[in-house]
């Protein structure tokens, strides 16, 4: 599933914040990411990251940077409790277009253990939603900074 918009920043503006895990609390639409586990550093192709999250519960995922192409493309693998649960790839790919970066969100469930669940869940709807305000809080952020 993929979502998308323009966003009137540059591709190296937007990217910056994409690649700092600490920033993504700030463009989580979804509600649940409550923040990095350790102290942020620059993402790159290899990266693993831990975020806190509270879905009803709290609880923590680990995060492997599995594509990295500056001011392009990123995506990381997010798995939970020891990798029992995940497998799903978030990918953020820009374009520059006229007027700013075309953005497009993509949420991976090909090679997650529960892709039958959560295909026939309410997962996917509710995931949509999120990533559309996830698009419409990363345009806020860098557009106020640029």
């Amino acid at each position: 599933m993929s979502v998308e918009r323009i966003i009137a920043a540059p591709p190296e503006t937007i990217f910056a914040v994409l690649s700092d895990a600490a920033r993504h609390r700030d463009f989580d639409g979804s509600g649940t990411l409550q923040g990095t586990k350790r102290e942020s550093h620059p993402l790159q192709l290899g990266s693993r990251f831990g975020m806190s999250m509270k879905w009803g519960v709290p609880y923590s995922t680990v995060n492997d940077v599995v594509e990295f192409d500056p001011a392009n493309t990123i995506a990381w693998r997010t798995t939970a409790f020891g990798g029992v649960i995940g497998g799903r790839v978030w990918r953020y790919e820009l374009l520059p277009v006229e007027g700013g970066t075309h953005v497009r969100e993509i949420w991976d469930i090909g090679a997650d253990k529960q892709r039958v669940l959560l295909r026939h869940s309410p997962m996917p709807e509710r995931t949509r939603r999120a990533m559309q305000k996830s698009l419409e809080r990363l345009a806020q952020l860098v557009e106020k900074s640029g």
